[in-house]
Parts: C-alpha cells; sequence; structure tokens
C-alpha cells in the first residue's frame, strides 16, 4: 500500500476518534497473508460486528460499504461476509512498507460506522535479485587498505524481515564486505580493501557476492564480481564535503541549477583532469530527474520534480581523473524537494455511486447520507483545506481532519422534490490558494408517507330503478403521489348494510375505481343509500382513505295504480242511490294507489264506458255525481267503468265496472255530506265570533275616552261629577235626517238565509241570534250618526216635540223611566215608563230603547237603572219615535253597566216629573 494511502488510513482513525455526526464508531481489525486465492473467507464482519454492540438492520444489506481502499482485492457480501476477489500480492502495492493494511468504512442503516482493517501479512515469496549477472570494478594497486568501493545493490520485494538483511562474500584475505543502511531503509554492500594490492602479483580477482533476505528459510541471490588491479596514480581527487545538501523547489524548470560539486586533484595534465559521475547505484528516477557535467559537476534538473512523488532525492557522485590507475573520490547530494502549492484539492464521494447518492425522504435530521474525503497531496499550509456546500438546500457539511460528513439538515419530500444537485467547494491554504469542486446528485427515494385522496369526498350517481345487475354506475377515483407499489391504489367497499343486506349485494367495485350494481334497484324499496369506499396504496404498511358514494335511484314508472275504494269483488263494485237524487248527487268516491312518485304516481280518474251521460267524475279526487235526474222511466241499474290512469311517460292504468243501483228507500237528503255543513258552521261561528270582539274593543276604548272628555251643555262647560251624567246640547241631526234601522223583513231574510235546512236550524243557538240581530242593528245605527255628523257640525237643541211615545198595549198606569247608560261606545239609552220626563238633550249619535216594566220588576231590582229578561212571547213594547220613524223592537240585553241615577229635575211641558238620567253617547264607528 502507497504511503499515502497509509497516511489517509491515519487520517481517517483519528477522525473517527473526533466524529460527532454519527451515533458510535466501531473498530475491526484482521489479518490476513498474501497470496491467498479468490474467494477466500477472511471474517464475518456481520457477526464480529453484532458481538462488538453494533446495531444492525433487519434485513440484507446488513452494512453498506462506504469507503474500500483496496476493492479490486477484497468486497463485503450482503450477508456480511468479507471475501477476497483476487490474489492478493502484498509486494505489488506495498512494496518496502513495513506495515500494509487494506481499510473499509462500512455504516448501518442506524448511522453507526465501523472502521475494517486488514493487515496484509508478508510472505516470504520473492528471492532478493542483482540487476546484472555480474559486477565488474577496477581497483588501482596503489588503494590503501581500508579504502572502500560501493557495490551495485539486489532488490527484494518483500518487506520487512523478508526483505534484504545482509550480504556476504566469498571469503578471502584481500577484501571483505561492509554493509550499510540507507535511509529509506534498504542495505548496501561496500568491498573494503583490507591488504596492500600488487598487479604484478595478481591483476584479477573473482568472487562471488550473496544478498540474504530474512525469511524463515531465508532465501538468497547471488552475482559474480570481477576485480580488476590497475596501475596506480598518485593522487587522487578529493570532494570538499562528503555530503551535500540542498533545496530545489518542486516544478522547478529543467537545466534549474542544483549544486555545483568541485573535486580537486594535485596531478598535472590527465592525471589531475576530474570527471564526474553517477554511481551506477543510483535509481533510474534520480537519473531522469537530474543530470550532471562531468567536466565542471554542476547538477542540475533534468525533470520535473514532485515533492508529492518524491520529497527527497539522494544522489551518489564520483570523481576521478583521467590518469592512470585513478582512485575515484565519492560524495553524497541529498536534494530536498521543496513544496509548493501545485495542487488543488481533491474531493472524494465515498459512497456506492459517487455521482449519485440516495437518500430516504423520511431521513431525520443529522442522518449521514454520505462521507466526503478532502485531500491535497501538498504539505504545510498548502494542504490544510476547508469545505463548504454551495446552494440553499436541506443538506449540511460537518467538517472534520480529512473527512467531512454529509448530513440531512431540512425535511425532505419526494413528492415536492425528488432531485437535488449538490456542489461541495474545497480551498486550501496556500497562496494564492487552489480550489477544486464536486458536484453530484442526491435522489430522494420514495417512502410510503402519503395516503391516496379522492378527487372529491362525496359521490353521487343518479340511477333508474329496475337497472341490468351489472351496469357501471359510476367511477371514484383516488391518487398518491408516491412511487411505485407505495402510489398504486386499489379500490374496495367497506362493509356495511342497506335495508339489513350486506352492501357487496348491491354494488361492487373492481380496481380501476369503477362501481356497478350488483342487482336490480326498486325505488318504492329503496330511494337511497350510501356506503364507503376505501382506497389503499401498495405500501408497507398500506395507507387508506375513504369516500361517501351516494346512490339514488330514481322512479321509473312501473307500478300500476290499484284501486282502493270502493272495494272492487272481481273488478267489480256495487252501489246504491236514491231514486230521487238529484243532480250533482255523490254517487260514490273512487280511490286509487299508485306506488310511484312525482307525475308517475299522480293518478287522474276519468269514465271511459258504460252511462256516461248520466254520470260524471272529478278527474283529481274521483268523486262520482250525477248530471242529471232518473225519471220515472229510470233503469234499476247503470254501469260505467271508471279508469284511473298515472302521468308516467308510459301511463299505467286500472279500472273498476260500477254498478249503481236506484233505491226508492232512500232520501236523498241523507246523502249530503256532514263534512260541507260542519264547515258552513265553523266559518259562520268564527265569523261572527270575531266580529262581536272587534266591536266590544272598539266600543270599549272609544268609550274611556269619551268619559275623560269636558263636556259642555248649551254653551257653558261642565265638568262630570262622579256616578252623575249631564244634558248636552240638543241636536237637530236626528229631526232633520231619516233613520233607518234594519227591517223587519231584512231581519227575516237574514234568517232564513242561516235557516234554510233543518239540519242548521237544529243547531242554531239563540246567543247567535241575539248577536246577528245587534249587529244589524248596531251597523244601522252608526251608519246614520256617522253620515249626520259629518252633513251638520252644528250643534242643536232637541225639543220634546221631536219625539213622541206610542205604546203598545200597555197599561197606562204604567209610569216610564228613562235612563241612559254611557260606559260603551254603542250603548244604548234605555227608556223606563217610571220615568215621567225624556232628556230633552241628546248628542246626534245616541238613540234610546223603551222597555215596559211593570211595577213589580221595577221593585225587584231598585239598585239598575234598567232590567230585561229576553223572552220569546213578551208584552208589545212602546217604540221610540224619532222623526215620525220608529225603532225597532229588541229582543235583547245589551251588555253594559248603568251608573247611579243622580236626580236632575227637568223643565215644565214634558211627560210629567220624575228623574231623569242621561249620559252623553260618543259616536260609533264601524
Amino acid at each position: 500500500m502507497h504511503s499515502k494511502d497509509m497516511d489517509f488510513v491515519q487520517m481517517f482513525l483519528c477522525f473517527l476518534l473526533c466524529w460527532t455526526g454519527v451515533d458510535a464508531v466501531y473498530n475491526l481489525k484482521y489479518t490476513v497473508e498474501e497470496e491467498l486465492r479468490a474467494g477466500t473467507k477472511i471474517a464475518n464482519v456481520t457477526a464480529d460486528a453484532k458481538n462488538a454492540g453494533f446495531a444492525l438492520g433487519n434485513r440484507q444489506p446488513y452494512l453498506r460499504v462506504i469507503s474500500n481502499s483496496e476493492p479490486r482485492w477484497v468486497n463485503l457480501s450482503p450477508a456480511g461476509l468479507l471475501i477476497t476477489k483476487q490474489k492478493i500480492d502484498r509486494d505489488a502495492v506495498c512494496r518496502q512498507t513495513p506495515k500494509c493494511f487494506i481499510s473499509l468504512e462500512v455504516m448501518s442503516n442506524s448511522m453507526e460506522i465501523c472502521v475494517i482493517k486488514i493487515e496484509i501479512i508478508d510472505v516470504n515469496d520473492n528471492a532478493p535479485r542483482f540487476p546484472t549477472n555480474h559486477i565488474d570494478i577496477e581497483i588501482s594497486e596503489n588503494a590503501a587498505p581500508g579504502t572502500r568501493f560501493p557495490l551495485e545493490g539486489a532488490s527484494d520485494p518483500d518487506s520487512g524481515s523478508n526483505g534484504i538483511q545482509t550480504y556476504t562474500i566469498t571469503p578471502n584475505d584481500i577484501f571483505g564486505l561492509e554493509i550499510k543502511t540507507r535511509g529509506d531503509g534498504s542495505k548496501i554492500a561496500e568491498l573494503v580493501v583490507e591488504k596492500t594490492l600488487d598487479r604484478e602479483t595478481q591483476s584479477r580477482y573473482t568472487f562471488e557476492l550473496t544478498a540474504e533476505d530474512g525469511g524463515d528459510p531465508p532465501k538468497s541471490g547471488t552475482v559474480q564480481l570481477n576485480i580488476k588491479v590497475i596501475d596506480s596514480n598518485d593522487n587522487n581527487p578529493v570532494f570538499d564535503e562528503p555530503v551535500y545538501t540542498v533545496n530545489v523547489m518542486e516544478n522547478s524548470p529543467i537545466n534549474t541549477l542544483v549544486i555545483d560539486l568541485n573535486a580537486t586533484d594535485p596531478d598535472e595534465g590527465t592525471n589531475g583532469e576530474v570527471v564526474y559521475s553517477f554511481i551506477n547505484f543510483v535509481s533510474n528516477l534520480t537519473k531522469q530527474m537530474f543530470k550532471i557535467d562531468p567536466k565542471t559537476g554542476v547538477i542540475t534538473v533534468n525533470g520535473v520534480l514532485d515533492h508529492e512523488e518524491l520529497p527527497v532525492h539522494e544522489i551518489d557522485v564520483q570523481a576521478k581523473d583521467l590518469g592512470p590507475n585513478s582512485i575515484p573520490a565519492h560524495c553524497k547530494v541529498i536534494v530536498n524537494v521543496i513544496d509548493i502549492n501545485d495542487n488543488a484539492p481533491e474531493i472524494k464521494l465515498l459512497s456506492e455511486n459517487s455521482e449519485m447518492v440516495e437518500v430516504s425522504e423520511n431521513a431525520p435530521l443529522g442522518y449521514v447520507i454520505a462521507l466526503v474525503r478532502v485531500s491535497d497531496n501538498d504539505s504545510g499550509a498548502n494542504g490544510k483545506v476547508q469545505c463548504r456546500l454551495q446552494g440553499n438546500v436541506p443538506f449540511r457539511l460537518n467538517e472534520f481532519e480529512s473527512f467531512s460528513t454529509l448530513l440531512v439538515d431540512g425535511r425532505l419530500d419526494r413528492e415536492q422534490r425528488d432531485m437535488y444537485n449538490l456542489t461541495i467547494l474545497a480551498e486550501d491554504s496556500g497562496y494564492p490558494p487552489l480550489r477544486s469542486s464536486k458536484s453530484f446528485a442526491v435522489k430522494v427515494t420514495d417512502e410510503n408517507d402519503n395516503p391516496p385522496y379522492f378527487t372529491k369526498p362525496h359521490y353521487q350517481a343518479m340511477v333508474l330503478e329496475n337497472n341490468v345487475p351489472g351496469a357501471f354506475l359510476l367511477a371514484v377515483s383516488a391518487r398518491d403521489p408516491d412511487l411505485g407499489m407505495n402510489g398504486t391504489v386499489s379500490y374496495e367497499i367497506i362493509k356495511s348494510e342497506v335495508r339489513g343486506m350486506s352492501v357487496e349485494s348491491y354494488v361492487t367495485v373492481n380496481s380501476n375505481g369503477e362501481i356497478y350494481g350488483v342487482r336490480a334497484f326498486n325505488h318504492e324499496d329503496t330511494r337511497t343509500f350510501e356506503f364507503k369506499v376505501s382506497a389503499k396504496d401498495g405500501g408497507d404498511p398500506p395507507l387508506t382513505s375513504n369516500a361517501t358514494v351516494r346512490i339514488v335511484v330514481l322512479d321509473v314508472n312501473d307500478n300500476t295504480p290499484v284501486m282502493t275504494t270502493p272495494p272492487l269483488v272481481n273488478g267489480t263494485a256495487e252501489v246504491s242511490i236514491p231514486k230521487n237524487a238529484g243532480v250533482g248527487y255523490l254517487v260514490t268516491q273512487i280511490k286509487a294507489d299508485d306506488y310511484d312518485e312525482g307525475e308517475n304516481g299522480r293518478l287522474t280518474y276519468s269514465i271511459s264506458e258504460g252511462d256516461m251521460a248520466y254520470f260524471e267524475i272529478d278527474q283529481i279526487n274521483g268523486e262520482v255525481r250525477t248530471t242529471k235526474t232518473f225519471g220515472e222511466n229510470a233503469k234499476p241499474s247503470y254501469q260505467i267503468t271508471v279508469v284511473a290512469h298515472d302521468h308516467g311517460q308510459t301511463s299505467l292504468s286500472a279500472s273498476a265496472y260500477i254498478v249503481i243501483y236506484l233505491s226508492p228507500d232512500l232520501n236523498a237528503q241523507e246523502q249530503i255530506g256532514p263534512v260541507n255543513l260542519s264547515l258552513i258552521f265553523i266559518i259562520a261561528l268564527g265569523s261572527i265570533a270575531v266580529i262581536l270582539f272587534v266591536t266590544m274593543i272598539f266600543v270599549a276604548v272609544k268609550c274611556k275616552r269619551d268619559n275623560k272628555e269636558i263636556r259642555t251643555q248649551c254653551g257653558r262647560t261642565i265638568k262630570p261629577k262622579p256616578y252623575v251624567t249631564t244634558n248636552v246640547c240638543p241636536s237637530e241631526d236626528i229631526k232633520r235626517n231619516k233613520f233607518e234601522p234594519p227591517s223587519m223583513e231584512m231581519q227575516t231574510n237574514e234568517r232564513r238565509r242561516l235557516h234554510r235546512r233543518p239540519e242548521v236550524a237544529r243547531m242554531w243557538p239563540v246567543s247567535i241570534e241575539y248577536g246577528l240581530f245587534s249587529f244589524l242593528y248596531l251597523r244601522r245605527v252608526a251608519e246614520y250618526s256617522y253620515g249626520n255628523q259629518k252633513k251638520s257640525s252644528k250643534k242643536k237643541k232637541l225639543s220634546k216635540n221631536d219625539i213622541r211615545l206610542v205604546p203598545r198595549d200597555v197599561e197606562e198606569t204604567d209610569k216610564m223611566n228613562v235612563v241612559s247608560c254611557s260606559s260603551l261606545t254603542s250603548s244604548l239609552n234605555y227608556f223606563d215608563y217610571h220615568q215621567q220626563t225624556l232628556p230633552l238633550g241628546c248628542r246626534r249619535s245616541e238613540s234610546t230603547f223603551l222597555n215596559v216594566e211593570n211595577q213589580n220588576s221595577r221593585n225587584a231590582a231598585p239598585n239598575h237603572g234598567y232590567h230585561h229578561t229576553f223572552t220569546g212571547q213578551g208584552p208589545q213594547q212602546p217604540d221610540l219615535i224619532i222623526n215620525g220613524m220608529p225603532l225597532p223592537e229588541v229582543r235583547f240585553a245589551p251588555v253594559c253597566s248603568i251608573l247611579q241615577p243622580a236626580t236632575a229635575t227637568s223643565g215644565k211641558g214634558g211627560w210629567g216629573r220624575g228623574r231623569t238620567v242621561a249620559g252623553p253617547l260618543t259616536q260609533s264607528a264601524y
């Protein structure tokens, strides 16, 4: 695994330690050896996580992989098994790294994160190998003991103890080996001259160089080492420093000066001319990045330096003269590549799909939907990155060391918006800062959070009765904005009863919401019924809503009228009427019933055939009446056919055959229905009662007002005394005008009109007759008085010559007493024969009644101004003659109170001496 990946794992572990955006973080660690075949089970992560207290869901996949550093090697199955996908070669990835890890981050539905680390254990499966099969080296015979010559090393892909640990050479007395460790941990061998060389004695040496690793068992690689002893050169080149350290900015242009080396050789000529070069074991990468001038020793940039790829370069340089048997001088140049802000932040979305993230619309606030890794290969401030989320979206970023969590920060509703395009901006702290962005989509997945809703809460359909079973009635429609099965709506009728039967025996509904009738409806049995239809979606759990459906069964003219009156026997009815029945005599009444409604049930009666000349029928109420009288030659029976038909679009009818018998024993009068007589009686009685009641109220109000008035007499104002009335100025209106009281003929005609029938005569109360004639009389008096009042506004005296009393068969010994009643507006003056005088003054609207009273009756009621008892055959009473017109006979006692009389003496020339009590009577207006 690369060092960058290792740094990422370390940063991720730090992030997990300080992460607060999730509920909990769990760590699982496994070790596995390399070279395992594909499909090998490494561990059961589900079981291990559950044992560690990790909360798992109820259905697969239990864990969701957020990040996998090596997806080509390992994978997590839906069941939570960690298995290898192919043969693991640690040496191909981790190379010389001591530790090699594969890191996976998984998340559960409960927002808990589990970090899985798999350490790849190195297996000693590689032996050390030299780049060539032989190494050739030249050494001057003048090389002093202790002189060192670096040898080209071997390579071993294995790491750690399985890497190269030592070098050995064929045992000898002349040369030895010294093992050194480089900065990257690799081992190199240096050939050390241990004894003085003599070219003349031996000019060549051949040894076997062996590189050995630390495996168990160890593995090794060998190469042939050829040493040639050459003739000596007295002075060797010498560098100023054995080690040089320089700094070079990364991305420096080619030919940029790195260092100018200088090695001195005091020899002259070719023996003092120094040539510079890289030692053979310098890496190819270094040779690509740098070049050295062989004459000047100037090292310059020859490639693109990248601090992120290799921050330090070690260059081994040798310098030797051109003389014979030259002994080279060696130095090391350490080049530090200085970082510049040349790398923009890199944003990586740790999700199954790096271009789209899915989140449920029911995700709560703070729910982690993805991890975002932001990295910058630069170091220091150049590599410090800050992130932010663009736009006004219901999400937010929670930043950590090198990770950020993408959280839900608002309510999600797929039905309103099902896709969000998010853009994450990352900016480092370099100068100038570099920015980068990452755009991806967040798809809001559907949840069953919307119940179906009907287009309207109430549906109504009007259906003609006698419909065909299975006929379409109406369709209901419900919609569900959810997707898939969550938005698939099915319909069903909620169980209920209609007239004691299940509603499903009346209607049914299919999956499209179409409602059909199961049976034929009958308007007369069921005029309307209601039921509820339920709409249910296919979610888990399903959501439902209801709508009310009302079916109105319209009437069809499907019922024939049925004759009910008179009772029929085989369609025939027999009735009897008097033979002397007159025109319009009620024979019978036909009644029929029709169970239909409206025009379908409205019946009309008619006579279709038979003796239609003698009878007629009322089309509405079915009364059959005679149209002519029956003579002596009339038939004993008549026949008619009566038809009752409705008014439906297709009219239906029923008929009855009526046989009418003429009977001489029946009285035509008895056939008059009592209903009409009662009606007449009620109307007459009510009218009279209302008239009397209104009259009495009016008289009472008028009388009360007149009692409060200041009365005048003969031009003098007289204040009325208690219980004493005063005479008023006389008037001549009565003398000048004709007074026409109701005549006897008028009374007789009115009585005859109301007493035409014996039944009315028997039922007529006597009190009503009194009231009737009282009304007639008072009306005449009022008309007379009111008319005269308008004709003459001047008050005149009434002399006693204008009034004369004509007694009717009354003994002369009777005396006359005149009493006036003024307590009611329409009160009349009563005269008693016990008085000797008549009042000489009266207002134009006053009238008087005379009552004959014998001495005994007068003595029997001494405290009353009058006394009258109605008798049908009483003695003749005297008439009061006004202007030659006699007042009519009165047979009733007026309802009024008579004030206690006070004594007043009249002048001479009257009817004699006596007491006169007179009161002012006000005008009667009806």
